[in-house]
């Protein structure tokens, strides 16, 4: 009989949303029984056998409501398996792989709530029109500007669909 699954993010401009869908869709092609939602439409998770929570990073943590999410639920959390998944343009960045030590150092908050069976971090799109705080979208135009990144979508699909292609396993 297929899990059930909830697959829920936190998203600031609808790349990790697009990331939510892309393992809702893997999870549902290999015959999983996947539900989708964003965090704060999220009130219990009982009812699901696991849960695949992600979040963009803004100032090198979760977004805020993906941190409330994960303190709401954290008992029940700890009692199902559980994944993480972590967007992040400083992956973007030249030789952002560099970084992937220090995103993932960010991400302690979230494993200090409940422990990951396994934690995807990738990159993700930039769009400064998208950005919903006017200071931030400066600070974005600035960055670009000055070459730390250039606008455009750098989420890996086959990265996100390998990664959500193991859960099926690890979330028994």
């Amino acid at each position: 009989m297929p899990k059930k699954i909830l697959v829920t993010f936190a998203s600031r401009t609808g790349s990790t949303s697009g990331v939510a869908e892309r393992i809702y869709a893997v999870l549902k092609d290999l015959g999983e029984n996947p539900e989708l939602k964003p965090m704060n439409e999220v009130s219990d998770i009982t009812g699901y056998d696991a849960v695949v929570a992600g979040s963009a990073i803004q100032a090198n943590k979760w977004l805020p409501e993906a941190m409330d999410f994960m303190h709401r639920h954290q008992t029940s959390l700890s009692e199902k398996p559980f994944a993480s998944f972590t967007v992040c343009m400083t992956l973007a960045m030249k030789k952002g792989e560099q970084y992937r030590p220090t995103i993932s150092g960010w991400i302690a908050p979230v494993r200090a709530l409940a422990r990951p069976v396994s934690e995807g971090i990738f990159a993700g799109a930039l769009n400064i029109k998208k950005i919903p705080d006017a200071g931030d979208r400066l600070k974005f135009k600035l960055s670009t500007l000055f070459g730390v990144w250039k606008e455009g979508d750098y989420r890996s699909w086959h990265k996100i669909e390998k990664w959500a292609a193991s859960l099926p396993e690890l979330l028994n």
